[in-house]
């Protein structure tokens, strides 16, 4: 991750992430954590061995930069200093370089590993006891070392000199222990034993050969798995368009995407990606939204409509006004809260990183252990060998890599996943904790309704059809600053009815409006209304009981004092509300609606939706309570709200879900952010959360029992019954397999369906 701070506003707390150098385990990442965490000044410290990076909470008159890069390095690590930009195309740029680096290092070194090695392993496999043959692995091994593997040697230098122990500590301990004790058995045959001129000691080139050579190819398909977890950021980035065209004193220009400023005139054709966020000011188009919601349909643009940069303009031309530029746009907000998520930590980590920071030093313990159990208790003559076999293969085949990978991998891939579908998840902590939901509470307004009255029903008397009457009543509104008038209007409008001017125009507060249109007398109210100025109301009572128990507002339409008809408006619910809600009761979670409405309305509304729990007449300030009351009975409870007036409730929820569009999502108060307006974000978030925690606990499983077992079989417990003795070569090719079936078991996120 570049070098990125950031101040928290109304504090003396800064926060700063820096990409780490030399990290190979999580035994690496544990030992850099706790030095920071106790170094004066830091409040917080997390070191991620999958991101490779340290995200820091300190205090700046206590400490700085300078010093917190001093600490890595006493550590006996090191920190990216070239990666000082803060765009995320710039750290794209310099990973991108990272990984290409690390994959050319490591085929070259692989390379020379197998060239020199092959004809070692061969010699060493055949058998042949002759001198030449020892001198000859000799020969050929020493450069496999100190060259393929001089990275394990120096990093194991680096680990001693400040009293730790890591990965690499037990890696040239192995090798380093069979090299050493074969390179004396060849110089040196009598030390170890008696043999005849023309015999060898046996020797274990072979075995340190292959255990480089194999750890080499593991790094190697970890890298390139790896790298594909961070698919999610990189295909979002490259999403951005580089160019924009504006309009500057009359004249169209193409500007770089970072000389866009506030307030920009921006023009799009059919065809073009749009640059940054803005409003439509002219013009309209069908723009895809799918790479920022993940919805495959087209969304409709006009004049006052959102746009957002990096979507796509598909069929026709407009203008707009850029009210979003730079690090400020929806796309930059969202790859800023992945890449948080996909640094952070889930609780379950804690376990894997306690392990990791005691595991090396017992690993250590049980393989000298090993050793001289071999060297009191074997009875064969064979017994040095025999010894430094198990030794070798304990150390090789207990290395906590695969530890280090299981949690955050999958972390990665899941909030990548997530953000691929328009669910924005904060970090690791939301993510594990949203598969343990059991009550999903649901505001009504925007959240399971489209939060904006729609005209529902147009019922006409006599010889009126419906777009007359709507054409009169919209003409006669225009001037009405009622919520309900603007719905009258702007569905006239959108039907491309043409509205008269009012000749006479008269508000009647509470009750309606009187207008003169076309020559016609408009009277637009209540039934109160319609009463006071004497108009017969049959017509309108006969066809309001079907309204009854709707949550319809019904506005009464006379003309020239004759009842004309009546129009119902009403917040209707979302598409997809209803599918949403009966997807979330089916996995067994309890859905309940908490709304300020009256209880009839609210009981309208949850029926339709297949609500069966309503709390209704709740004012803003006593949704908090009501979350905390359905807590105190012990319930895992999820807010789903617009993240305006919910935003306490959204806190103080186990999980908050804030349901928005674009830059209006409340991404502060909420743990989790859907993109889109659509409840089924919802139920994909928990199934997307259910999914990477059992990724992660299978990961953890296979971690934990493969050292579980492979310890002991190492040591030679079966040896004594069964004559099974590990082969170090053994141990390490599967020790370098579990570290990439760990991060391809994490890949598997990718094709979920949430």
């Amino acid at each position: 991750m570049s070098d990125v701070k950031d101040v928290i506003q109304g504090s003396n707390i800064s926060s700063i992430t820096m990409p780490i150098k030399g990290m190979f385990c999580a035994a690496c990442a544990t030992r850099i954590e706790k030095n920071l965490k106790r170094s004066e000044g830091v409040s917080s410290a997390n070191v991620n061995f999958a991101t490779n990076d340290a995200a820091i909470i300190f205090d700046p008159t206590l400490t700085d930069k300078g010093k917190l890069i001093d600490v890595v390095r006493d550590s006996g690590y090191d920190v990216h200093e070239t990666a000082q930009a803060e765009t995320p195309e710039n750290r794209m740029d310099w990973e991108q370089k990272e990984r290409e680096t690390e994959k050319r290092v490591l085929k070259s070194k692989l390379l020379v590993g197998l060239v020199l090695g092959t004809p070692v392993v061969v010699l060493g496999m055949l058998h042949i006891h002759a001198k030449w043959s020892g001198w000859v692995q000799m020969l050929l091994t020493t450069p496999i070392l100190f060259y393929s593997g001089r990275h394990f040697y120096s990093g194991a230098w680096n680990s001693l000199k400040h009293r730790a122990a890591d990965m690499n500590t037990l890696i040239a301990l192995g090798t380093g222990s069979a090299y050493i004790y074969s390179l004396f058995a060849t110089i040196f045959p009598n030390l170890i034993h008696s043999h005849s001129e023309q015999k060898m000691t046996p020797v274990y080139f072979e075995a340190a050969t292959a255990i480089i050579i194999l750890l080499l190819l593991g790094k190697l398909l970890e890298a390139r798995a790896r790298a594909q977890t961070g698919d999610a950021i990189r295909s979002l980035m490259t999403l951005q368009a580089r160019t924009a065209r504006v309009l500057r004193h009359g004249v169209e220009q193409d500007v770089p995407i970072e000389s866009v400023i506030y307030e920009d005139t921006v023009i799009v054709r059919p065809g073009e990606k749009i640059p940054v966020d803005g409003k439509v000011i002219s013009g309209e188009s069908s723009v895809d939204e799918s790479m920022l919601t993940g919805e495959s349909l087209p969304v409709l643009k006009k004049p006052g409509d959102e746009v957002f940069g990096a979507t796509m303009n598909k069929t026709g031309a407009f203008q707009f006004s850029a009210t979003k530029v730079g690090a400020d746009t929806a796309l930059r907000q969202i790859i800023r809260l992945v890449q948080s998520a996909q640094g952070s930590k889930a609780p379950i980590q804690r376990v894997a990183d306690i392990v990791s920071g005691i595991f090396v030093p017992i690993v250590l313990v049980i393989a000298i252990i090993t050793f001289f159990a071999w060297m009191l208790l074997s009875s064969s003559d064979l017994r040095l060998q025999e010894a430094l076999t198990a030794f070798v293969s304990v150390l090789i085949i207990a290395c906590p890599c695969a530890l280090g990978l299981a949690t955050p991998t999958a972390i990665i891939v899941g909030s990548g996943k997530g953000a691929a579908s328009g669910i924005l998840i904060k970090g690791g902590e939301s993510l594990e904790k949203a598969h343990r939901i059991t009550t999903v509470v649901l505001d009504k307004t925007g959240t399971i309704t489209n939060g904006k009255p729609e005209l529902t029903d147009c019922i006409t008397f006599g010889f009126w059809n419906q777009n007359t009457l709507l054409q009169l009543a919209a003409s006669a509104e225009r001037f009405s600053e009622h919520p309900l008038a603007e719905t009258i209007v702007s569905t006239a409008r959108s039907l491309s009815l043409i509205l008269s001017e009012p000749a006479s125009f008269q508000s009647y507060s509470g009750k309606g409006v009187e207008a003169m249109i076309d020559g016609k007398s408009v009277l637009i109210g209540n039934r109160t209304f319609m009463i006071d100025r004497n108009i017969a109301t049959d017509p309108f009572d006969m066809n309001m009981e079907k309204f009854n128990n709707s949550a319809k507002s019904l506005i009464l339409v006379a003309v020239d004092n004759i009842a004309a008809g009546i129009l119902a408006v009403s917040d209707t619910i979302k598409d997809h509300s209803t599918e949403a809600i009966s997807e979330l009761i089916k996995m067994d979670i309890d859905v309940i609606m908490l709304t300020g409405d009256s209880r009839s309305t609210a009981d309208t509304i949850a029926k339709q939706a297949g609500i069966r729990h309503v709390i209704a007449e709740v004012l803003p300030e006593q949704k908090l309570d009501t979350v905390r009351g359905l807590q105190t009975k012990g319930k895992i409870v999820a807010m789903v709200g617009d993240g305006i007036n919910d935003s306490p409730a959204l806190a103080q929820a186990d999980i908050g879900i804030s349901i928005g569009t674009g830059t209006d999502i409340a991404m502060e108060a909420s743990d989790i952010t859907l993109i889109r307006g659509d409840l089924r974000g919802v139920a994909s978030a928990i199934k997307l959360s259910r999914a990477t925690m059992s990724t992660i606990k299978q990961n953890l499983f296979f971690a934990f029992i493969y050292n579980v077992i492979g310890i002991p079989v190492a040591a030679g417990v079966l040896y004594p019954v069964y004559h099974i003795l590990l082969s170090p070569m053994i141990a390490s090719a599967a020790m370098a397999l579990s570290s990439v079936s760990v991060v391809t078991n994490s890949l598997r996120l990718k094709s979920v369906k949430i």
